[in-house]
């Protein structure tokens, strides 16, 4: 990055230059920080306190549920302060910072994620060998493993998109510092290592993306060799909002990050962000927990106490 740009900083997309709108995004965007605050910190609470919950499967939720706050933390307080204060601009650092924990913390969820469908099978499909092939240091290992491949990719980004000069201003059509949206704005071919390495990430996700899709296709058809037609119901009606999650964050992740540049429009960049980036963090902890009598249980004994 040009000396010029690293002094002035970057500038974030303005929702709107109305004052009115600014607030109303504001307080949208409160309510869903709120929201994914309360919903993700009483999962947290409960798993870490209540002793019935400290089995496999809550230890993967409650990892899930600390980077779904670190996750919608990285942008949506840096939005709502630009909202409310009028302002647009963000620094060098604070952009560097967001690439870095943005990355980071998106890419341990989705590994996480591919790791809970793991689990999932396993337990559902293969129960006889559940505690040969996941065991407590076999799943701390794998945990361990989503944090070390956050914290790679995101060193691998953030090296690679702010070492890229740039010649096209510093304004942003994003409410927060998004990689293409950086490299909108560079002048050189150095671009073409960022991209490569975003083509990459996203040939990750989707091979990923389709080990959850086979995981869960092999649930559905153990789950229809149950003859309890209402446990079949209850077994589909858990599987299938985690799947839904899963595909929104996956499928909005890779088209902005790789979405040709003919199709591109700040409203559109707009939309997928917040799909990508902000629904998820708030959606998750409704929907592992509605069907989810224990966790339920354990969250209402901690409030009434």
């Amino acid at each position: 990055m040009s000396n010029s740009s690293s002094i002035m900083g970057l500038f974030l997309l303005a929702f709107t230059d109305t004052r009115q709108l600014q607030l109303l995004h504001f307080w949208l965007f409160l309510g869903i920080y709120l929201a994914a605050l309360l919903g993700n910190g009483l999962i947290i609470t409960a798993t870490a306190c209540d002793h019935r919950l400290h089995t496999l499967m809550y230890f993967f939720l409650l990892n899930l549920s600390i980077f779904d706050v670190g996750y919608i933390s990285t942008t949506v307080p840096k939005a709502m302060a630009n909202s409310l204060w009028d302002t647009r601009a963000i620094s060098y650092q604070g952009g560097a910072s967001q690439v870095f924990f943005f990355f980071f913390l998106m890419s341990a969820e989705f590994s996480l994620l591919t790791v809970m469908a793991y689990d999932r099978y396993v337990a559902i499909c293969q129960p006889l060998h559940y505690g040969s092939l996941l065991g407590s240091r076999a799943c701390v290992h794998m945990a361990a493993a989503a944090w070390g491949t956050g914290f790679l990719s995101a060193a691998l980004h953030t090296a690679n998109t702010f070492s890229i000069p740039l010649c096209q201003g510093n304004a942003l059509d994003q409410f927060f510092c998004e990689v293409p949206q950086i490299l909108k704005l560079s002048c050189s071919d150095a671009y073409l290592r960022e991209a490569g390495l975003l083509v990459v990430s996203a040939g990750v996700a989707f091979g990923c993306f389709v080990f959850i899709v086979v995981s869960y296709v092999e649930i559905f058809r153990a789950v229809l060799r149950i003859p309890s037609e209402q446990r079949r119901h209850k077994a589909f009606s858990t599987c299938l909002p985690h799947l839904a999650v899963v595909s929104l964050f996956v499928s909005t992740g890779i088209f902005a990050h790789l979405k040709p540049p003919s199709i591109s429009s700040p409203f559109l960049d707009l939309v997928v962000a917040v799909l990508y980036s902000v629904v998820p963090p708030a959606v998750n902890p409704l929907v592992y927990s509605m069907r989810n009598q224990e966790l339920k249980d354990a969250v209402w004994k901690w409030i009434t106490r």
